[in-house]
C-alpha cells in the first residue's frame, strides 16, 4: 500500500511542477522569521521550517464533536495514541513508547497554553470545548521543549480573543448515557477581552463500570497595555472521576464478555483535581523583535485503587465468587504535584538572519502516599502466606517526595544564504536536579531514604528547507531527545527491596533519541482539484533506553542481577503523507497515512512468568527480543474523510479510519487484529438569528457505523489467571492478553446557540 501512496505523491509533485512550467519562479528575498515557541503559539506557522508540522484548528475540533482528541489527532500521520474507555488519552508518536502502557512517559512532551503537562498517570485530560489550536511537531524536539520529547511535541492553545464575545450554548446527549452542557459569555472592548467557560460530561460508558464524568471551569482574559503589548491570564480548574478502563482477560472472554462484567481493572476509580494558572506578557517592540514573558503553576491531585486482591492472609486464593471480589483493591494511592514554572523569550530579525532566545526554569513537586486497601497477603510460600508477607488494611506502604528542578536555556537561529535556501540551527542546554525523601514505610523496609541526583544534557537540531519553486518546498532535519531517568528507575532497590528490581542504579545515563527526516510540502492541483500535500520520510534512533535488566514487566530472573538499566535499543523508520483537498468545494477529501517499522535493536533478556508470580518459584522462560517488532505498532494506517457541502449551511463527512495488524506482545507471538471503521458525521447551521436571536447549530455523528467488531487495543506479557476460575494453566496464548474491545455503534447528537 505505502507504494501506491508514495506513487500517488510522486504524480501529485508532477503536477505540481507541470502547472508551473512557464510561469516566473524568480523570487524576492524575504525577510525570515522565527516561529519557533515554547509560550504562547501566536506567531503563524511558515512553510520554511525544517520538521514536519501539522496544524488543527479551534474550528475544526468544535465541529468534529469529539468525545475525545485522538478523533480529530488521528487525521495527522503518525500519531499512535493509547485509548481506553472514557475520554483519557496518551499520545505517542510514530510508534515510540507503544511497547510501553503503564503510567510512564509517553516520550511526547505535551504544552498546554505553554505549560509543560505531565500528570501521573502518563495521559492528559483536555477539555475538548476549549481547544484554539492543536499543533503537532514531530521528530526529536528536546532542543526547544527539553526533557521526553523523544518524538516530537504536541502543543495545545486554548480559546482566546475578541472572536469569543457574547454566549454560547449547548447540550449534547448520546449513547451509553453520554451527555455534555457547555456554556460560554465574553466581551471585548478598546481595553481588552476575555471570557469564561464552563462545561460538564458525563457517561456510563460502554464498558461494565467504566463511567466518567468531568467538569470545566475555565477562563482568558487579555489586557491590552499598549498598541504594541498585552498581558494573558489564563485558569483552568477541573474535576474528573473515572471507573474501570475497560479491559477483558484474554480472547474468550472479549468474544463472550466484551463490556469485562467478570474482570477486574488493574486500577479503578481515578478522581483527578486539576488546576492551571498562566500569565503571559507580549510585547512587540519594534516590526522585527518580540518580547515573551510567562509564569505559571500546575496542580494535579490523583486518587484512585491499583493492584486487585490475589491472596488473603492466609495464602488462599481470591476467587470471582468470593463476596466483595470486584472491589477488594491492596492499594490506596495518593498522589499530588505541584508544577511551577517561569519563561521568557526573546526573538528578532535582521534581513536574512532571525534568531530566538529563550529561559526555562521549573520547579516541581511529586508526592505519593500510598495505603493498604484491605488485609491480604503479598507472597505465598508453599500453601500459606510466607513469612512478613501478611498485610494489614491501612499500612502505610509509600510515603515519598521528590523535588524536581529544571533549568534550560534555548535558541533558533535561521538564516538565508540565497532566495530558496533557509538554514535553521537550535540547541538547548538543560540542567536538572532530582531531591527524593521517603519516609519508613512497609515497601522500602521501614528505613528513611534520602538521595539527589542531577543530569546536564544539550540538545540540538540541524535543518534545511529549500523552495524548488514558489508552491513546493523540501525540507529536512537532524535532531535529538532526551529523557531522564527516573526516581524509581534509579532507587527501585532502596524504594522497593522485595519488589523484583532488587539494585540500584545510580549510575544510568539520560536516554537520548536521534531522529532524521527528510519531506516535501507542496500546494498542488490534482485532476482539477486543489490541495496541499505534506510527505515526509523519518528514521528515529534510541540506542541506550532504560529498561530492566530482566525485560519490561517480566518476571524474576535467579541469575541475573535485577535493575534499570542503559541496555535497550529501538529503531522506528517510516513514510508519512498528508492530502488536504480544498474545502471551500462542495466535495473535498483529507488523507493521512503512515507506514511505520519499528522493532528492537537490542534486547537480549525477557523472562516471562508461566503460571502465578505470586509463588515461591514460578517458571520462567527465556527470549532473545532483538529484532523483533515493537508491540502495538500497525505497520499501515490510513485516515481519508469525505466530504459534501452542498451549501454554506451543511456539511456532511464519511470517515474512514484503517489500521493493519500489529504485534500485541514484546516476543512478537501474539496479534492485534487490524480493523477499519467508518464514522458519519453531519452539521447544520443556521447563520441568520433565528429563534431567540440566536444563530443556532445543529449536529449528528454515528461512530462505527457499520457495528464492527474490533479490538481498540491488545497487552501481552506473562502468564494471566483465568477470568472466571482464577487458575492458571502455565501457558501464553491469547487468552493471557489484556484487551479493550472496542465500542459498538455509538451515536451523538446535539445542539448549540450563540447570542
Amino acid at each position: 500500500m505505502q507504494w501506491l501512496i508514495v506513487g500517488i505523491c510522486a504524480g501529485m509533485t508532477g503536477s505540481a511542477w507541470s502547472a508551473e512550467v512557464g510561469q516566473d519562479t524568480a523570487q524576492t528575498m524575504k525577510e525570515v522569521v522565527v516561529t519557533s515557541t515554547t509560550i504562547d503559539d501566536r506567531f503563524e506557522f511558515k512553510r520554511d521550517e525544517p520538521s514536519s508540522i501539522s496544524v488543527i484548528s479551534g474550528k475544526e475540533v468544535d465541529d468534529a464533536h469529539i468525545e475525545n482528541v485522538i478523533q480529530v489527532l488521528r487525521s495527522i500521520p503518525g500519531v499512535t495514541a493509547d485509548l481506553s474507555s472514557g475520554d483519557e488519552i496518551k499520545i505517542k508518536l510514530r510508534g515510540i513508547e507503544n511497547q510501553r502502557y503503564m503510567g510512564e512517559k509517553p516520550g511526547v512532551a505535551i504544552v498546554i497554553d505553554g505549560v509543560p503537562v505531565f500528570e501521573r498517570t502518563g495521559k492528559v485530560n483536555i477539555d475538548l470545548d476549549n481547544i484554539e489550536s492543536i499543533k503537532v511537531i514531530k521528530g526529536g524536539a528536546s532542543y526547544l521543549f527539553g526533557e521526553d520529547a523523544l518524538s516530537g511535541a504536541v502543543i495545545i492553545t486554548t480559546k482566546r480573543g475578541a472572536k469569543y464575545a457574547g454566549a454560547t450554548v449547548s447540550m449534547e446527549a448520546g449513547s451509553w448515557g453520554y451527555e455534555k452542557q457547555m456554556a460560554r459569555v465574553g466581551f471585548s472592548g478598546e481595553k481588552g477581552n476575555g471570557h469564561i467557560q464552563a462545561s460538564h460530561r458525563y457517561g456510563d460508558d460502554y464498558y461494565f463500570q467504566s463511567s466518567y464524568k468531568t467538569d470545566y471551569l475555565n477562563g482568558n482574559f487579555n489586557l491590552y497595555l499598549s498598541d504594541t503589548s498585552d498581558l494573558t491570564f489564563g485558569f483552568e480548574k477541573s474535576d474528573r472521576s473515572k471507573d474501570k478502563h475497560g479491559s477483558v482477560k484474554g480472547v474468550t472472554q472479549a468474544e463472550l464478555d466484551p463490556q469485562g462484567v467478570l474482570g477486574r481493572d488493574y486500577t479503578r476509580k481515578y478522581a483527578v483535581d486539576l488546576q492551571k494558572l498562566n500569565l503571559t506578557y507580549s510585547n512587540n517592540y519594534d516590526p522585527r523583535s518580540n518580547i515573551l514573558l510567562m509564569g505559571y503553576e500546575y496542580r494535579d491531585r490523583t486518587n484512585f485503587l491499583s493492584a486487585p486482591q490475589s491472596l488473603y492472609t492466609n495464602g488462599t486464593s481470591v476467587l470471582p465468587s468470593d463476596p466483595g471480589y470486584y472491589d477488594a483493591y491492596t492499594t490506596l494511592n495518593n498522589w499530588q504535584q505541584v508544577q511551577r514554572g517561569a519563561k521568557g523569550e526573546w526573538r528578532s530579525s535582521t534581513g536574512n538572519v532571525g534568531w530566538l532566545a529563550g529561559l526555562d526554569l521549573r520547579r516541581n513537586e511529586y508526592q505519593q502516599l500510598n495505603k493498604a486497601g484491605v488485609d491480604y497477603c503479598s507472597r505465598k510460600q508453599g500453601a500459606a502466606c510466607a513469612p512478613g508477607a501478611s498485610v494489614t488494611a491501612g499500612t502505610i506502604m509509600t510515603d515519598d517526595s521528590t523535588d524536581e528542578s529544571v533549568n534550560g536555556a534555548y535558541g533558533e537561529v535561521k538564516f538565508r544564504p540565497a532566495t530558496d535556501w533557509t538554514l535553521t540551527f537550535n540547541g538547548r542546554y538543560d540542567e536538572l536536579g532530582l531531591d527524593y525523601s521517603a519516609k519508613p514505610g512497609k515497601d522500602n523496609g521501614y528505613v528513611a531514604i534520602n538521595r539527589s541526583k542531577s543530569f546536564q544534557n544539550s540538545s540540538w537540531r540541524a535543518g534545511a528547507n529549500y523552495a524548488l519553486k514558489s508552491n513546493m518546498d523540501v525540507y529536512g532535519n537532524l535532531s535529538t531527545g532526551f529523557r531522564t531517568p527516573t526516581v524509581d528507575q534509579l532507587y527501585r532497590g532502596s524504594i522497593s527491596p522485595s519488589s523484583g528490581k532488587t539494585a540500584n542504579n545510580e549510575n544510568l545515563r539520560p536516554e537520548e533519541s536521534l531522529n532524521l527526516e527528510f519531506g516535501l510540502r507542496t500546494k498542488t492541483e490534482w485532476f482539477g482539484i486543489e490541495m496541499d500535500a505534506d510527505a515526509s520520510i523519518f528514521q528515529i534512533d534510541r540506542k541506550d533506553y532504560i529498561m530492566a535488566t530482566t525485560g519490561q514487566y517480566a518476571g524474576s530472573s535467579p541469575t541475573i542481577q535485577e535493575m534499570y538499566d542503559n541496555i535497550g535499543g529501538v529503531r522506528n523508520r517510516g513514510f508519512e503523507l498528508a492530502l488536504k483537498s480544498d474545502r471551500k468545494r462542495e466535495y473535498a477529501f483529507d488523507l493521512a497515512y503512515s507506514y511505520i517499522d519499528a522493532y528492537f535493536t537490542k534486547y537480549d533478556n525477557f523472562y516471562q512468568v508461566l503460571g502465578s508470580i505470586y509463588a515461591t518459584n514460578p517458571t520462567m522462560v527465556h527470549f532473545n527480543n532483538t529484532g523483533k517488532t515493537v508491540p502495538r505498532v500497525p505497520s499501515n494506517q490510513v485516515n481519508l474523510t469525505g466530504h459534501w457541502q452542498p451549501s454554506s449551511q451543511f456539511h456532511l463527512g464519511l470517515e474512514m479510519d484503517t489500521k493493519s495488524w500489529a504485534w500485541a506482545d514484546e516476543i512478537n507471538q501474539e496479534k492485534l487484529p487490524g480493523r477499519t471503521l467508518f464514522n458519519l458525521l453531519a452539521n447544520y447551521d443556521i447563520r441568520e438569528k433565528g429563534f431567540l436571536s440566536a444563530k443556532w447549530s445543529l449536529f449528528a455523528r454515528v461512530d462505527n457505523l457499520f457495528d464492527r467488531k474490533y479490538w481498540v487495543t491488545a497487552r501481552g506479557t506473562n502468564d494471566q489467571a483465568n477470568y472466571i476460575t482464577g487458575a492458571y494453566d502455565n501457558i501464553y496464548n491469547a487468552n493471557d492478553l489484556s484487551i479493550v474491545v472496542g465500542r459498538p455503534r455509538t451515536w451523538y447528537a446535539g445542539v448549540s446557540a450563540t447570542f
